[in-house]
Parts: C-alpha cells; sequence; structure tokens
C-alpha cells in the first residue's frame, strides 16, 4: 500500500482528465474510476470531439435546463481501445477499437421499453449534469453501449458517430428517402451531418443555407446541390424565401432546422411545401414565435427530435462502406495538455474555420 490509497501496478499512470470547475475555467485533475462492473468494459480513450453542448456548459455552466453546480468532467463524443472487460462481457475483449454511444437509459421505464430510450428521463448521459464525461484517459462504460469499429474506419471516425448520429435520427424520424428534396438551415457541425445523412439515405436534392461564407463553401464540397447565404435579419424573409426555392428548383418537401432560432424556424415553415415536413434539430431559442397557424393549414408537419436511437450500427456501417466520409469535418487537433485543452475549447468557441474540434489522446 502507498500513502493515501491502494497501490497502482507498476508503469499504470493516475487516470487524468478534463475538469470543467468553474466559468471559462477547465482544468487537468485525477479522475477516480468505479469498479468494473460484469457487464461493462474500461475503455481508454483515444479521440474526443468537442461539441456545442460542451461549449455552452464551459462559457455559460448550463445548457438548455441542464446546469453545472459542481465540477464535472467534459466531453461525450468519443472513441477508444478497450483495455479491461467485465466478468460477463462475451462480445469485446481488450485491444477492440470502439466507438462509445453516450448515454445510459435505464432499460425499466416506458419509454425504454418502448425503443425511445433517447426521452428516458432517468438517462446518465457523459458531461450532462451531474454526470461525468469522457476526455479522460481511461473511462468505464457499459459493454452494450460499445461498438467495435470496422477496419477501415479510424478511431477520430469513431469519434464523430456521435454528431453524425444526431443527423441519422433526424432523417430517420422524418423518413428521408430517394423522393425527399431536403433543405438545411444552418451549416454548422450538425446541419453539415445531416446534410451527409440525407444523401445516405437518398435525398436527390439538397440545399443549404447559412449565414456565413465559409460554413456554406464547406458545405458545398460535401456535396450541397446548391447554397444560399441569408441575413440573421427577420424583416428579410420575404425576400429570401424565393431565394430558397429558386435554389432547390423544385418544392421542399423535407426542412431540417439545425439552428433553432426564430428566424430559421419562421423561414423553415414558410418555405416548405404544403404537406411536407420540418424537423426542428438545433435549440438556439429556447422559446420561439414562429407563423404556426398559416403552416398548420397548409399541412406542413413539426417534428422534434432528441439526441438519437440506436444508430451506432448504422452510421459505422455509413463510414465503413465510404457512404458518408466525415473525415473533413476535423479541421483541428490537439493533444491532451492543460495548455491544449485551453486552446482547444477557444478554437471551438471562436469558430471561424473550426468544423470540429478533435482531442487525440
Amino acid at each position: 500500500m502507498g500513502k493515501g490509497g491502494m497501490s497502482r501496478e507498476d508503469g499504470e499512470k493516475e487516470n487524468m482528465a478534463a475538469w470543467l470547475v468553474g466559468l471559462n475555467t477547465l482544468k487537468i485533475q485525477p479522475f477516480a474510476l468505479p469498479p468494473l462492473g460484469p457487464h461493462e468494459v474500461r475503455v481508454r480513450m483515444k479521440a474526443v470531439g468537442i461539441c456545442g453542448s460542451d461549449v455552452h456548459y464551459l462559457k455559460t455552466l448550463r445548457c438548455a435546463h441542464f446546469v453545472v453546480k459542481e465540477p464535472m468532467v467534459i466531453g461525450h463524443e468519443c472513441a477508444g481501445i478497450i483495455e479491461e472487460v467485465g466478468s460477463e462481457v462475451k462480445t469485446l475483449i481488450p485491444g477492440d477499437r470502439v466507438a462509445l454511444e453516450p448515454g445510459i437509459s435505464c432499460w425499466h421505464c416506458d419509454y425504454c421499453k418502448e425503443g425511445r430510450y433517447n426521452l428516458c428521463p432517468d438517462m446518465k448521459f457523459f458531461a450532462t449534469p451531474p454526470v461525468h464525461g469522457s476526455l479522460a484517459n481511461q473511462v468505464v462504460h457499459p459493454a452494450d453501449l460499445c461498438f467495435k469499429l470496422p477496419d477501415n474506419v479510424s478511431l477520430e471516425e469513431g469519434a464523430m458517430c456521435e454528431p453524425l448520429s444526431v443527423g441519422v435520427h433526424a432523417c430517420r424520424q422524418a423518413n428521408v428517402g430517394p423522393e425527399t428534396n431536403v433543405l438545411v438551415m444552418g451549416a454548422g457541425p450538425i446541419g453539415l451531418v445531416t446534410m451527409l445523412a440525407a444523401r445516405a439515405f437518398g435525398a436527390p436534392r439538397i440545399v443549404i443555407v447559412d449565414v456565413d461564407d465559409h460554413r456554406l463553401s464547406v458545405a458545398k464540397d460535401l456535396g450541397a446541390d446548391d447554397i444560399v447565404k441569408v441575413s440573421t435579419d427577420m424583416k428579410d424573409i420575404p425576400e429570401e424565401v424565393p431565394l430558397i426555392r429558386k435554389a432547390m428548383a423544385t418544392e421542399i418537401n423535407m426542412t431540417f432546422d439545425c439552428a433553432g432560432f426564430n428566424k430559421t424556424m419562421s423561414t423553415a415553415l414558410n418555405v416548405t411545401r404544403s404537406g411536407g415536413k420540418v424537423c426542428l434539430v438545433g435549440m438556439g431559442h429556447h422559446e420561439m414565435t414562429v407563423p404556426l397557424t398559416s403552416a398548420a393549414a397548409r399541412e406542413v408537419d413539426v417534428i422534434g427530435i432528441f439526441r438519437y436511437k440506436n444508430t451506432w450500427p448504422l452510421c459505422l456501417e455509413f463510414l465503413r462502406s465510404g457512404k458518408i466520409d466525415v473525415k473533413p469535418l476535423i479541421t483541428h487537433r490537439f493533444g491532451f495538455s492543460q495548455k491544449e485543452v485551453e486552446d482547444a475549447f477557444e478554437t471551438s468557441a471562436r469558430g471561424g474555420n473550426a468544423i470540429k474540434v478533435m482531442f487525440n489522446l
């Protein structure tokens, strides 16, 4: 026994993690792991991406109605290598490369029993207070939420399954297919993965709208059929709706609002064809004032989504087959030192030409 606790095996380093300890303050500090349960695995993290929600927590200590009240390990987009498996784990062995689905549901409530486990009220989700995240050397996680990577899929791509899952879940909920012409509002990371998912689901024509020239150029490079630059001013909607329709060159069956602001949702409801659908993916505004009555009179359906369910196998198949290529979305890479963690979050928060910022551990 050493001082202050159990001795470690020779050469085994203390597990460290990036802790959110206060407003705009991240510290790399020790992170004690729980004992390994029979159905759990210990995973050495190798790739962890920064999500917009991580930045929200850093800058405001909250995201939507989730509030950080005590120090919390950040991060939830992740992949790594199995180090140890529990006594009842039959599907994974040490050395396997895996992508981790970050949410642990209860599997007892009605939502879980219905298969809609993403709506579980007792969900324990990486880096959603008070649950710790995965920007750490190692984490312990249920084996059935660790998905083995195909040989031709990298660990970074494995970490990208988390944001890609949002787009895949949205496309499933909206029943996107070969007859669905898709408009995407917002060319940030989630807008771009939704565009890639829609194409993989068979959408024949996709137009993407944003306020930023650089992000629109990225969308075009990733395969958008056309792009439209818009303003942030609500008063410009009447002029912009015809421009968006002209860019689509046919009726818009499905609009994904991946920003979630008054303006984007109002535009979506106006521009989508009668009998079409609008899926609200982004959560920019907590409350909105939108032209719902006129949209309802045209039988435009509004669909909500929250995170995802049962998406990792399909995401990995899209990556394995080459139907989706997420590699161009990874624009910045950092190591796992105190300075690099701070610089990485600042790069992500600044935006500019950064799309997905990735840690290589």
